[in-house]
């Protein structure tokens, strides 16, 4: 499998953003995707949201992979967003979330979007690599993470 960087365009990285809710994450992701990739803001915003309401997308550890299915999206989308204080996300471990990883995909895109979403899981249960975005100091150290499919040394 490729290298999930290629999901993650340098303008879908957000680093310390500020942000005081899940609705209020979601609300700057659809706004990401809409100046970045020409996806409305709202259409984004909805599909998180629906998701999220059928189960926290929160994995626990501090971490979530918030995703949802976009109608006439040709590919799947990447951002990743690491917030200068954790918000309250409903994850298994009660933890609040500091990292997200928000992904986007073709509505009919369903073994696609599970294998993206299986590994970005593998990814954040190594801890290296969450150390390593936790301690990225710019966009490019976190897309060298993203870029290796082994955990750093």
């Amino acid at each position: 499998m490729k290298p999930l960087s290629r999901l993650l365009p340098p303008e879908n990285i957000l680093l310390d953003f500020q942000a005081t809710s899940k609705k209020r994450v979601f609300e700057h992701i659809g706004l990401l995707f809409e100046n970045n990739q020409g996806i409305g803001q709202r259409v984004v915003f909805d599909s998180l949201l629906a998701r999220e309401r059928l189960g926290s997308t929160g994995l626990g550890q501090g971490i979530a992979i918030p995703h949802g299915r976009i109608e006439g999206l040709r590919a799947p989308q990447g951002a990743f967003i690491r917030l200068a204080s954790p918000v309250p996300f409903e994850s298994p471990d009660g933890l609040p979330v500091s990292m997200l990883f928000a992904l986007l995909v073709p509505e009919q895109a369903a073994e696609q979007h599970l294998q993206i979403l299986a590994e970005l899981a593998g990814l954040f249960s190594d801890r290296a690599r969450r150390e390593a975005l936790q301690a990225a100091a710019s966009i490019d150290e976190v897309r060298a993470v993203f870029a290796c499919r082994e955990a750093p040394a």
